[in-house]
């Protein structure tokens, strides 16, 4: 083969080697690959059962606390079943889709709520129900951020649809594992509605995840709400779990 010919050959592997490392990289760190693998660090990507516990905290210091047990089946099915305060016990919540409905023990039929209605304290429906971002926004890198010698990816996202929690989220994410840092929550006014750190990551369901959500209102100093995970278990869920029908067959 002509020395010329050669030179050629190597230099187009050459221009591969280089190129597609650089292609790989621009890959992995898209803003909404940054968020779907930042959900799969929050929870399992399959179906699991969660206790959840949410304590409110107001400026005076006094407390209210609910306990949940909460049954998740990919991203649009969740059941949330309200175990204490004993007064709510039997409540229930059944999302499909982005539709939430709320079962209640002395009324015989549901009664459509909102994702963005509070379920206590700061903590809204849409908390609990949805776990995931990736699907319900689109997301932009803002910037890179260090915070305490760790740098963070800043992203912003923006909900598809008015049926979400939120319209807006500026999401810090850890650079070096994808682990969520903190986020901010705004209303379609641009107002910052909370914000949350994510806290004590504990090994759930096989993998380290953040067990305790801290969300602090911004314009009242000390009020607090804080969300709590427990036996966190993957475990197959039947679809019939999740229908109108069978919230009248569960067991408190």
């Amino acid at each position: 083969m002509p020395v010329k010919s050669q030179i050629k050959i190597i230099s187009f592997l050459f221009s591969i080697l280089v190129l597609f490392p650089v292609f790989s990289l621009a890959a992995v760190n898209s803003a909404d690959e940054i968020v779907s693998k930042a959900d799969e660090v929050r929870s399992p990507q399959l179906d699991y059962t969660v206790d959840v516990k949410v304590t409110s905290v107001n400026p005076e210091g006094t407390q209210r606390s609910s306990a949940y047990e909460v049954l998740v089946k990919g991203k649009e099915k969740t059941i949330i079943k309200t175990l204490s305060p004993e007064a709510d016990r039997g409540r229930t919540l059944l999302m499909l889709g982005k539709d939430l409905w709320a079962f209640l023990p002395d009324v015989s039929k549901p009664i459509r709520i909102s994702l963005q209605q509070r379920l206590l304290g700061e903590v809204a429906n849409g908390d609990i129900a949805r776990a995931n971002f990736s699907g319900d926004y689109t997301a932009k890198l803002l910037r890179t951020e260090k915070i305490d010698g760790q740098e963070y990816h800043v992203l912003e996202l923006a909900a598809i649809s008015d049926e979400v929690t939120y319209n807006k989220v500026v999401y810090w994410v850890r650079k070096d594992n994808l682990n969520p840092f903190k986020a901010e929550f705004h209303a379609v006014s641009g107002r910052l509605l909370k914000t949350c750190s994510y806290e004590d990551y504990r090994v759930l369901a096989g993998k380290k995840r953040p067990s305790r959500l801290v969300l602090t209102d911004p314009l009242v100093k000390g009020r607090m709400s804080i969300i709590r995970y427990e036996n966190m278990k993957a475990q197959d869920l039947p679809d019939k779990f999740f229908t109108k029908d069978h919230m009248k067959k569960l067991k408190y």
